[in-house]
């Protein structure tokens, strides 16, 4: 009996642990993104430091074999002029520097080799982050859409008693918006007929006056009688 309580117990903490990650996936997923991405960040100043490092140790065997080659020249030159001592010192410290060389060489083949390794974890690490990247993007846009779909399931008559409210609301405001627009345009009509000038311009247009303002027949007539008409010819 104890141990199918604790059993049961230890299903339930189970379920409880999965729903609580169901329900918080995208937050545990940000999370877990983020981590990676430091831990990459972490893998990206390794392989900086690898690389200067193995900068400093080229630096270092080139000038090793620098040194090796003038102390050669300046041998046989020592051997050449009958200097024994000094071209077996010479020799000694060619053969010190050599092994020094060695271990550079080694060295190299080491940082290159650890470089290779850091290069490829970084490449890799980098396409699997972005494939999260879109694959989080992707999640976001679903869980959206997915939400929406639920908010529609549990109150779907709510929101389209709203939406058919807005619609009316808003065909309301644009009859008053033209109706308004008409009253303000005949308004603008009746000011203007009942404008002095108005009322003058009107009165010249039915030929009690001069004209308010000039005619195209008037200026017609004004250029005709400056012109002589000439017959025109028969053909």
């Amino acid at each position: 009996m104890f141990k199918t309580i604790v059993t049961l117990f230890r299903g339930r903490i189970a379920a409880a642990d999965e729903a609580l990650a169901d329900s918080n996936a995208l937050a545990l997923l940000d999370q877990q993104m983020r981590d990676v991405t430091a831990v990459l960040g972490r893998a990206r100043r390794a392989l900086a430091v690898a690389l200067a490092q193995q900068q400093a140790e080229d630096a270092r065997t080139g000038e090793t074999r620098r040194r090796i080659t003038d102390l050669e020249d300046r041998a046989r030159e020592a051997l050449q002029a009958g200097q024994e001592a000094l071209a077996v010192e010479a020799a000694e410290a060619i053969a010190a520097l050599e092994g020094e060389d060695q271990a550079g060489r080694a060295a190299q083949q080491a940082f290159a080799a650890e470089i290779a390794r850091l290069r490829r974890i970084v490449a890799r690490a980098d396409a699997r982050l972005a494939e999260l990247d879109r694959g989080r993007r992707l999640a976001r846009t679903a869980e959206a859409v997915r939400q929406i779909s639920r908010d529609r399931l549990h109150s779907a008559p709510v929101h389209e008693t709203t939406l058919r409210e807005a619609e009316a609301t808003l065909a309301r405001l644009r009859t008053s918006q033209v109706e308004d627009a008409a009253a303000e345009e005949e308004l603008d009509k009746l000011e203007a007929a009942r404008r002095p000038e108005a009322l003058a311009e009107r009165m010249g247009e039915a030929g009690f006056g001069p004209p308010a303002r000039p005619r195209a027949a008037d200026v017609l007539a004004r250029l005709r009688a400056g012109i002589e008409v000439r017959p025109v010819p028969q053909g």
